[in-house]
């Protein structure tokens, strides 16, 4: 059965009769970005590479690239000129500025390199099968280990698309002289060895997916630099101290506790510290705790005794804030001032008409004669 063209379709496949053009339309109208930004390698870098000819590509697509290590698959995250025509383009300045806010010098950030074309399907294929041969790379590589009575463990191997090298990712406490072990890696797989001493958290970035939040690992996600977290950070925002709890899958604390660390610091510095004396509506008191994210004070009043909670911003100066219990004594106070004042005002005005004062009786003490008392005895 044959198709037979319709007129709307014919009218749709031309443009003027269209309000919105198709995205191949729109990619051909386009201009070539000059550089792109790529994500490569199993540790996640980063680089900057100019295009060998007319690549025009959008953000996740899988090319070719020529970087320092080879020929390998890297995946575009976007472009930095702003002549792409796509709106997630972003500007050099821009993307050194992000770097330098995410670890500066430690950003595994790279240059040098040249983006060849976009990958096709074979190029896919081959890489699959690349990655299905790892198992058998680290299976061979832990047995020349234990041949070679080295102290390391072999983590992860990693090929890259042009198959010239191979770089396995080992863990060791101390240094390890593999230079017998790299050779008979060369001459076992034909290809250039590198070796990489990890640590715990690169472990993790490694072989690691999800953590108990649901989410994947953090360090195998987005994080490029793993900066160390101290107990101090557990500690500023008060979350449970047992390491069970706040322990990542490599063992070490988790890199979530780095991220509100430094709004933890400026938001602590606004408080007062503790036993200091400050003052309140309710008259001075001492700080006995504070809420670092509700920015609340914790006060115990001097007259009373008692703890109320008072915000940041209505603190006082303990020596000019109200103190309503001084009020209160001066309420009952001037009662026993204003009989004293008419007492005084009576004797003034007797002393001016002439009159003396009526002195107070004393009474006094009656003694016994002695021979009074002695006639009692007898």
């Amino acid at each position: 059965m044959s198709i037979f063209p319709l007129p709307v379709f014919e009218e749709d496949a031309d443009p003027s009769h269209r309000d919105s053009l198709t995205l191949e339309e729109q990619l051909a109208q386009t201009t070539a970005p000059e550089t792109m930004v790529v994500r490569f390698g199993s540790m996640q870098m980063v680089g900057e590479y100019k295009q060998a000819g007319d690549i025009r590509a959008g953000c996740g697509s899988k090319l070719v690239a020529r970087t320092h290590r080879g020929t390998e698959l890297v995946e575009m995250l976007t472009t930095t000129c702003s002549n792409s025509g796509c709106g997630k383009s972003i500007s050099r300045q821009e993307m050194l500025q992000y770097i330098e806010q995410s670890g500066g010098k430690k950003f595994p950030f790279h240059t040098n390199g040249r983006i060849v074309r976009i990958a096709t399907r074979d190029d896919m294929n081959h890489m699959s099968q690349l990655k299905s041969r790892k198992q058998e790379y680290r299976k061979e590589a832990k047995l020349l280990v234990e041949e070679h009575q080295l102290e390391m463990k072999i983590v992860d191997v990693e090929p890259i698309l042009g198959e010239e090298l191979l770089t396995f990712y080992y863990l060791s406490e101390d240094r390890v002289d593999f230079r017998p072990l790299v050779h008979d890696l060369a001459n076992k797989f034909s290809a250039r060895i590198e070796m990489r001493q990890v640590g715990a958290r690169d472990e993790a970035r490694l072989v690691a997916d999800y953590e108990r939040c649901g989410q994947h690992c953090c360090c195998k996600n987005f994080l490029k630099v793993l900066a160390p977290v101290s107990m101090r950070a557990a500690k500023q925002q008060k979350q449970t101290l047992d390491p069970k709890k706040i322990s990542g899958r490599c063992g070490r604390l988790m890199c979530c506790l780095r991220y509100e660390d430094q709004t933890y610091r400026d938001l602590k510095k606004n408080l007062p510290h503790k036993k200091t004396r400050v003052g309140t509506v309710e008259g001075p008191g001492i700080v006995i705790d504070g809420k670092i994210l509700t920015q609340l004070v914790l006060v115990e009043l001097e007259h009373d005794k008692r703890q109320i909670a008072v915000p940041l911003e209505e603190l006082l100066d303990p020596e000019t804030c109200p103190k309503p219990y001084e009020t209160l004594f001066e309420k009952e106070e001037p009662k026993k001032k204003k009989h004293k004042h008419r007492k005084k005002q009576k004797k003034n005005e007797a002393t001016a008409e002439g009159e003396q004062p009526k002195k107070k009786r004393r009474r006094k003490r009656r003694r016994r004669r002695k021979g009074k008392k002695e006639t009692d005895n007898n």
